[in-house]
């Protein structure tokens, strides 16, 4: 074999996957198609579900994350003025921590850099081949010539539009999905943020998002409908919109300032059974899509690694192949879990187009509810700072 384990993907859940298959002695080569440059300049998730927070820090990338993170307690839901808090802490004993998808990545890369690993960006045309083999083999095109690797078990961590799940015949393949009818619009900007813990906000005129990633810092969203553009979207409406989705208290400790970055995210919730087809697994985005609701993307690609690593390590060092013939579904079990809960925050946070006033009230309902029974509120605690592994 040329390598133990390919590793398609060279985002956060490949890199990762990596990092803990290297500190066992086990090998592995990431093939990338794009150039890490690009890779650390997405945008996407900053929180960490504690669970992750551990995985890092077990994968001995964890120490900036510890010096530069912020631990949240808590969260604020609310509808228009009236704002709901759920104590983690209190409740569950746990706790989130905020921390940009992009320092992760950033940390990972250069763990795995110290360790001497290959990873191979810029690759096209890639082929996942002699998965009923005895060995697996990975094509792929670099610089115009194709080249070939031979391995144990290769991990499609290439995402929604990735070639790996692709690669399990779609006769064999059951997929579920909803498309949500909004997107967020998301803003960076180095302005303070308007609350200690985030504020998911539901409002007559939608939903508003009020995150951020350190103490001037800020990651915030507003529901828009899927036909905007962000250049129809200038600074000045963005934060006025965003102003007036939040609670008055918020409102008004609102500091405002040029963008950063900017852009549009469709929601999905989708999930693609089985993530096992013979010597090759899915990861991640490669298997499923969860609306940002929740917080669970990247979380839920950190507990497919959990899986996955335990149960290559098992059968690359001792043979033992149970944890891969598992694999599928003990980690399609959390995934489901995960989906029901972002899904529940999509609708109880959402105005959807055409809704009737019933919706909106069930909106309020549920705001109301969570305000009065600690048993409603602990349910939420649980499911967002992770559930068990």
């Amino acid at each position: 074999m040329d390598t133990q384990v390919v590793i398609i993907g060279g985002g956060p859940s490949g890199l990762l996957l990596s990092q803990l298959l290297n500190r066992e002695g086990i090998a592995t080569v990431i093939l990338e198609r794009s150039g890490r440059a690009h890779v650390l300049s997405r945008i996407r998730a900053g929180i960490l579900e504690w669970g992750s927070v551990e995985m890092l820090r077990e994968a001995g990338v964890g120490a900036r994350m510890d010096r530069e993170g912020f631990v949240h307690d808590g969260t604020y839901l609310t509808d228009e003025d009236q704002m709901v808090h759920i104590d983690f802490h209190a409740l569950t004993g746990k706790r989130v921590m905020v921390y940009g998808q992009t320092e992760v990545t950033q940390d990972l890369y250069r763990a795995q850099d110290a360790m001497g690993t290959t990873i191979v960006h810029g690759v096209e045309d890639v082929r996942i081949l002699d998965l009923d083999g005895a060995q697996a083999s990975v094509e792929y095109v670099l610089n115009g010539e194709r080249k070939r690797l031979s391995c144990a078990y290769v991990a499609g961590c290439d995402g929604f539009h990735g070639v790996s799940r692709k690669t399990i015949p779609e006769d064999r393949r059951r997929e579920f999905e909803r498309v949500y009818p909004f997107g967020w619009l998301g803003i960076l900007s180095h302005t303070p943020p308007v609350s200690d813990e985030l504020i998911y906000a539901n409002s007559p005129r939608g939903f508003a998002l009020a995150s951020m990633r350190n103490a001037n810092l800020v990651r915030c969203y507003v529901q828009v409908p899927l036909s905007d553009k962000v250049e129809d979207w200038s600074d000045a409406r963005f934060w006025e919109e965003f102003s007036r989705r939040l609670p008055a208290q918020a409102a008004e400790r609102l500091v405002t300032g040029p963008s950063i970055e900017k852009s549009i995210a469709p929601l999905r919730s989708f999930v693609s059974e089985p993530l096992r087809w013979g010597r090759l697994f899915l990861v991640g985005d490669a298997a499923h899509i969860v609306p940002p609701t929740g917080a669970k993307g990247l979380n839920l690609a950190v507990s497919d690694v959990f899986y996955l690593h335990q149960a290559l390590s098992a059968a690359l060092k001792t043979g033992d192949e149970t944890g891969i013939d598992g694999y599928s579904a003990r980690a399609l079990n959390r995934i489901w879990k995960a989906m029901r809960f972002s899904w529940q925050m999509t609708t109880m946070l959402h105005r959807f187009d055409g809704e009737d006033s019933f919706a909106a009230q069930m909106r309020r309902a549920s705001l109301r509810h969570l305000a009065e029974s600690e048993t409603a509120r602990r349910d939420l605690a649980e499911n967002y700072v992770g559930l068990p592994y």
